[in-house]
């Protein structure tokens, strides 16, 4: 008899500084559903509310010795998690000691086993007390040359999909006179381009038109712009989704956001839906 899959259940547990909030955030990034410090008596009883509400879901749930349970009686909750149909991985997140040590006096956090006493000393009682949650880990996740942003790569790649680690990108449209976007995280000026809105025949149009289009992208200075724009965000695009960045905002700003802006963010739209691979979508804010 095949049991149906009611959904994917990643408890992300191991020693305190490993990274395990790092851990949690990245997947609550990528669609799970995350708690952290659920106990472990609970987990039977909140799995079988979500197995009532019926649909696949992805739960992330963070686990560690500040539950003395944890250690001792993983083995039946899991198994009976498993029985009721949950697919459940068990990640354990460590580090050297040293490198413990040294995020806690970083961090100036207490070690829950030792709130003011020997760090290294809590440390040591703490793999003991979760040492078999270590050997019975389908995943073990070693930390110690890992900063956050690597971190939380690594994560999204060993438990999310990739379409789900894409970062989503929006072109803005906007016009200075009416106040910067405060959602941007880069901006560009186009008011060194041709204004059409000397023009009497392009005045009332705006830069969705297509004669407003071919008139800003055929000055000379747009192409020369748009050539090295693009070849910076070439550049710069896989970087950030590196960095872990799920959403990026290039604002495009002229004068009343109307002309210039409009057509320059349309046509870096067009060109980015093929160099991101993610979503790109395209906003214009001061269009009336």
């Amino acid at each position: 008899m095949i049991t149906q899959c009611h959904g994917r259940l990643l408890i992300i547990t191991g020693l305190s500084g490993s990274g395990k909030s790092t851990a949690l955030k990245a997947l609550e990034d990528i669609g799970y559903l995350t708690i952290d410090n659920l106990p472990l008596v609970l987990l039977p009883k909140f799995l079988a509310i979500r197995k009532e509400s019926g649909g696949f879901i992805r739960l992330a749930v963070g686990m560690d010795a500040r539950d003395p349970e944890l250690g001792r009686n993983f083995s039946p909750i899991f198994k009976e998690a498993r029985e009721m149909g949950y697919e459940l991985v068990l990640a354990f997140f460590e580090a050297d000691e040293e490198v413990l040590v040294k995020r806690f006096s970083e961090t100036r956090r207490p070690h829950h086993l030792a709130p003011h006493g020997d760090i290294l000393s809590a440390i040591r009682a703490e793999k003991e007390q979760l040492g078999p949650l270590r050997l019975a880990a389908d995943e073990v996740i070693e930390t110690s040359d890992l900063k956050a942003p690597a971190l939380r790569e690594k994560v999204m790649a060993r438990f999310g999909q990739a379409a789900e680690r894409l970062m989503s990108v929006e072109v803005l449209s906007f016009g200075f006179k009416n106040g910067l976007p405060p959602e941007a995280d880069l901006m560009v000026d186009v008011r060194f381009l041709p204004n059409p809105f000397y023009l009497d025949e392009l005045r009332n149009l705006d830069g969705r038109d297509r004669a407003v289009i071919d008139y800003v992208l055929a000055a000379p200075e747009t192409r020369g712009f748009l050539d090295r724009f693009i070849d910076l965000l070439t550049y710069l695009l896989p970087l950030y989704q590196k960095e872990g960045k799920s959403y990026l905002t290039i604002a495009v700003g002229c004068t009343g956001g109307q002309h210039r802006s409009v057509a320059v963010a349309g046509f870096l739209w067009t060109a980015l839906k093929e160099l991101s691979g993610g979503p790109v979508n395209l906003r214009h804010r001061d269009i009336v």
